[in-house]
């Protein structure tokens, strides 16, 4: 199989949608991507069946139930925020190359690392740059409100790359453009702000 066949587009898509869904939370997709794989919804490349194995689901199960809990508690999402980007950074690795086939190992990593590293981490730093706002203008109050939509943004999106693989990305691309668009736009007045009051 080719890099241009669809079978091929299809699971690269499903593969980076899961990817980015780890930005929200590193071991929600993981879950959902072990239970698909176990339950035979979903084909894992080669040397990645470990994930559909019963041992993988109990493991994932568990570390999503911390990983989800931790995030409800004040000092403790604090030091979740600390780890999650290198960590989903690298299950959006394992989670791209998980669905990739038809490439050499070096190609397969290297385009995982890219494309599936890359979704994840800017998911992720979108997600700590909101929970960061919610800390300063409401004193970390409305963090478990972050904390719940960062978790239904996980599940959805890990649903629907499974369902509706090009449409996720194509979501993903819309999201990250305006919340980029909006960061980038708001320094320029903030600055025009400061400067005016120094004035």
């Amino acid at each position: 199989m080719t890099a241009m066949e669809p079978q091929f587009v299809l699971a690269f898509c499903i593969g980076v949608g899961l990817s980015a869904a780890c930005g929200f939370r590193v071991f929600v997709p993981l879950l959902i991507m072990s239970i698909a794989a176990y339950s035979g919804h979903l084909t894992l490349a080669s040397g990645f069946q470990w994930i559909g194995s019963p041992v993988a689901l109990a493991a994932f199960s568990v570390a999503t139930i911390i990983e989800v809990a931790g995030y409800y508690v004040p000092w403790l999402d604090h030091f979740l925020d600390t780890i999650a980007t290198p960590a989903a950074i690298i299950a959006g690795t394992i989670v791209t190359a998980s669905m990739v086939t038809g490439l050499s190992p070096f190609m397969k990593w290297t385009l995982a690392l890219i494309a599936g590293g890359g979704a994840a981490s800017l998911v992720q730093g979108a997600t700590v740059l909101a929970r960061g706002v919610s800390t300063v203008s409401t004193a970390g109050l409305a963090n478990p409100v972050v904390a719940t939509m960062e978790l239904g943004g996980s599940v959805a999106t890990s649903f629907l790359a499974l369902m509706m693989p090009p449409l996720t990305i194509l979501l993903i691309a819309v999201v990250l453009f305006f919340v980029g668009r909006k960061l980038l736009g708001s320094r320029p007045r903030k600055e025009g702000a400061e400067a005016s009051k120094m004035a």
